[in-house]
């Protein structure tokens, strides 16, 4: 993912409060030989500790392919890409210029994980893994936890890995067009606000903070 400076996080706590609000994305996991990549979407917990950029947990379906080719290579990527839009050309033309000069463009946040994979078979570890995600979702509780040989979900352990994904690089980017005149951000925030299609007031919040804390 290519990152210009006047994309980049701000600090560590910008990436860290938006990752906090996330907890969907894809896990890219390098191919076995002579095949592309796998990519699977799935939910997961971000937690900030331990180590210097946290952990993610997550699980996928013993059956998934995607376990062999992660055996092969424990080093993975989590992408969480949200609050995105289009931005029209017409919207960002330069003063003084007609608006069909203007350039097409998309605004998004996106936060990278890289991260080292360990696979949880486990099954009291697992069990307890698999409750703190269940709490992140659920706080307000309301599901049985997973108990190791005890209904409702015992049984149903043995059917789940779950992964503990150690984060050791992070790369974010909050793509909102910090690198235009004034003027410009300012028409691109109207026609947001006026639009208030899906994601549109998401992107212009980012872009009326950003430029005030930058």
């Amino acid at each position: 993912m290519l990152v210009h400076p006047w994309d980049a996080a701000h600090d560590e706590g910008e990436w860290r409060d938006w990752l906090s609000r996330h907890d969907f994305g894809q896990l890219a996991v390098n191919g076995l030989p002579g095949e592309p990549p796998w990519v699977q979407p799935t939910h997961f917990r971000y937690e900030a500790e331990p180590g210097p950029y946290g952990r993610v947990l997550t699980h996928l379906a013993r059956p998934n392919p995607l376990w062999r080719a992660l055996e092969a290579n424990p080093a993975v990527l989590l992408s969480v890409v949200d609050d995105h839009v289009f931005v029209p050309g017409s919207w960002t033309a330069p003063e003084g210029t007609p608006t069909t000069h203007g350039t097409p463009t998309s605004y998004y946040a996106a936060v990278q994980l890289r991260c080292t994979a360990h696979v949880v078979d486990d099954p009291a570890e697992k069990a307890e893994l698999l409750n703190r995600q269940v709490a992140h979702f659920q706080p307000e509780g309301g599901t049985a936890p997973a108990v190791p040989g005890e209904a409702p979900f015992g049984r149903l352990l043995s059917g789940i890995r779950v992964l503990r994904l150690e984060v050791t690089e992070v790369r974010a980017k909050f793509k909102y067009a910090g690198n235009k005149p004034r003027e410009v951000q300012d028409r691109v925030m109207d026609r947001l606000a006026e639009r208030r299609g899906p994601g549109d007031l998401a992107a212009r919040a980012h872009q009326l903070r950003r430029r005030t804390t930058g």
